[in-house]
């Protein structure tokens, strides 16, 4: 394995660095960095939504279920155009599904806290975390452009960290290849 990573160590370096530019860019520029992904959404619901299609017709001799992968490839490409015509109602159904996700689970936590305060010490941590994503629910739901821009800066910091450790693994079997070769 050291041998064909080792030979291949540019690859990694490549994948570092170009990760590492693009969660700098997510991180500087969100909007464009939210825009660019939301039309990569796009472009591939609308690919998939075609896939199916395609499938579903070529398939329909094989069976009757045919119509339900007919069905997926239409629902796939309407949403993908309704994204490429819409970017930015797609981002905020992502951000208030967030918001949803984190004030179920938060009153969830919460309740089951209140449950667990006879069994346990630190039973407030859970409590804690229940109302930490309550709060972060009510700040999604009055201000989504904060949180998807808060989902970039994610992805971004991320994509640095990513681009850093494939950086040094590359460099590594650099290094190590170079021994090898010796």
């Amino acid at each position: 394995m050291l041998r064909m990573y080792g030979k291949y160590w540019w690859s990694f370096l490549i994948r570092g660095v170009l990760a590492t530019l693009f969660g700098i860019i997510a991180i500087v520029v969100p909007g464009l960095t939210l825009e660019a992904l939301t039309l990569l959404l796009a472009a591939f619901l609308v690919a998939d939504g075609i896939l199916s299609f395609i499938a579903s017709f070529r398939g329909r001799h094989l069976g009757p279920r045919w119509g339900f992968l007919l069905f997926e490839g239409l629902v796939g490409v309407a949403l993908g155009l309704f994204t490429f015509v819409w970017p930015g109602a797609t981002v905020l159904a992502i951000v208030l599904i967030i918001g949803f996700w984190a004030l179920i689970t938060g009153i969830f936590e919460i309740l089951a806290a209140v449950k667990l305060r006879a069994e346990i010490e630190g039973e407030w941590l859970l409590g804690l975390g229940g109302i930490l994503s309550i709060l972060f629910s009510i700040i999604l739901f009055t201000n989504p452009g904060v949180g998807a821009v808060a989902l970039v800066w994610i992805i971004g910091v991320y994509a640095v960290l990513f681009g850093i450790s494939m950086i040094f693994l590359g460099i590594r079997l650099r290094k190590r290849q170079v021994v090898i070769n010796i």
